[in-house]
């Protein structure tokens, strides 16, 4: 017997229903794989209730010269401090070459804003939550803040000066949207 093999039968292009049958079935995977990657990818984005929490925005007028508040940002304190004349040029005299970490006054504030110092209320050596926010509370040798969970020393610009901290309190990222009102994030 002799094999017979029956040609497929091509249109003028060439292209045979054989080709036809594989390019759509190799779209419509292409499109069922995305149709399921697209979630996932979707699940990595934040909440909205994440995103709600991402920038905090708050009113200074209320704090006097001297007086220190916290907010929260992210979930975790921001402290403002109002500082007077005395502690911005206490801050900057300090030597950069006394600084663990340093970084002149200048470098911690907003430019034209530096009476205002904003930083994080989380100490970088374990993260507790240093005092120096309330009038009643210790302020250590620098008159800054004090974390009380292992003894380092803060000074009026949040730099560390004493203890096992090792790097300054972070500067978080804030803008001033008027003259008293503050955007953190």
């Amino acid at each position: 017997m002799a094999n017979t093999a029956h040609a497929h039968a091509a249109d003028p292009a060439g292209e045979t229903r054989r080709d036809f049958l594989l390019h759509t079935t190799i779209a419509m995977g292409a499109v069922g794989g995305a149709m399921m990657v697209w979630p996932l990818i979707h699940s990595m984005n934040p909440a909205a209730d994440t995103l709600a929490l991402s920038t905090t925005e708050f009113n200074i007028s209320g704090v006097a010269e001297g007086q220190r508040i916290s907010v929260m940002w992210r979930g975790s304190p921001v402290f403002v401090a109002h500082r007077t004349p005395a502690e911005i040029e206490a801050a900057r005299k300090v030597q950069l070459s006394e600084l663990r970490d340093p970084q002149t006054d200048e470098q911690r504030v907003t430019k034209g804003k530096d009476k205002y110092l904003i930083v994080s209320g989380i100490c970088t050596h374990f993260g507790c939550i240093p005092q120096g926010v309330k009038v009643t509370e210790p302020r250590g040798e620098f008159g800054g803040w004090f974390c009380p969970c292992h003894g380092s020393q803060y000074d009026t610009s949040g730099r560390i000066r004493k203890g096992p901290a090792p790097r300054n309190l972070a500067v978080p990222p804030i803008k001033f949207l008027t003259d008293t009102t503050v955007l953190i994030g």
